[in-house]
């Protein structure tokens, strides 16, 4: 059975490990949902509301290697390469790594310690042509912040080269996007790159705001830049107006890239950590979300 950690201030709803069987996103810490106890405010929603359709994201879930996909390229079809917190996949022919793609699977062994307000995950190493990963993850609530923390520890011969991000399935309220909500970042915020036409017409930047024009008919994608300028200490807010919701979260590390996915339902901003380790070698990281109203 799913489990909650709750300080008073937050109730942070956790998959048990295998409840999520796919092979995109970390089995390990997938936070179903966040709750605000003041207002009883909601924040996470699913990646589709249609049964059966979507890779099976919810609330705020991490994903490795989603671009660069660890051994995958000099694996040859029917070879296996590592998923950090999944497993091992096994490539079927020659084609690019399709992260919404299904793969054969053969999951990784977890061990797990869990209290009212923390849980730690151990991801152990499985050997894979000279690829082996240990992948320690923290989740603890401090006030009105849900802090997770990683640290991956290169225990093969060969370097590790894959990046990490929250995918964020954010829905305040249950409310769709569209003109009541805000996304702020710290410094000048342009859109980039947008997918279509639809998503560049749909969104406005102005200062370090973005917002929409309308509520979404269809999923929307672009690139965030302007951030590269601001201040560490906080990635992006969104504030849901009416109710004054807000969820802000902020790390330890400078992003490689923001991206903004989203449709009717959900905003997701996406915040990217680059990862490359050296045999021996270990590489960590944490994120925070401060969840409040204002």
């Amino acid at each position: 059975m799913a489990y909650s950690l709750s300080n008073g201030i937050l109730q942070v709803d956790i998959a048990d490990i295998g409840e999520y069987s796919g092979t995109r996103f970390d089995w390990t810490g997938f936070i179903t949902g966040v709750t605000l106890v003041q207002g009883q405010h909601t924040f996470g929603v699913p990646e589709s509301l249609v049964p059966g359709q979507g890779s099976g994201g919810m609330g705020f879930c991490n994903e490795f290697g989603i671009s660069r996909a660890i051994g995958y390229e000099e694996a040859a079809a029917g070879e296996w390469f590592p998923k950090p917190g999944v497993g091992l996949l096994q490539k079927q022919d020659d084609g690019p790594y399709d992260f919404f793609g299904s793969y054969p699977l053969i999951p990784f062994t977890v061990e797990e310690e869990r209290s009212a307000q923390a849980v730690i995950y151990r991801v152990q190493p499985m050997e894979c042509r000279g690829y082996s990963m240990l992948l320690t993850k923290k989740i603890t609530l401090d006030g009105d912040r849900l802090n997770i923390s990683y640290t991956l520890e290169n225990k093969g011969g060969k370097p590790l080269h894959t990046e990490e991000y929250i995918h964020n399935f954010v829905g305040i309220d249950g409310a769709n996007a569209g003109p009541d909500y805000e996304l702020r970042i710290p410094a000048g915020l342009k859109v980039e790159a947008p997918e279509s036409s639809y998503t560049a017409e749909l969104l406005a930047a102005s200062g370090n705001t973005l917002t929409w024009k309308e509520e979404p008919g269809r999923p929307f994608y672009c690139k965030l830049t302007g951030w590269e300028k601001g201040e560490a200490g906080c990635f992006w807010e969104l504030q849901h107006k009416p109710g004054g919701a807000v969820v802000r979260e902020s790390g330890d590390f400078a992003a490689s890239r923001m991206a903004l996915w989203g449709e009717k339902h959900v905003i997701s901003p996406e915040v990217f950590v680059d990862i490359s380790i050296l045999p021996r070698h270990s590489k960590h990281w944490s994120r925070s979300y401060q969840f409040f109203t204002l």
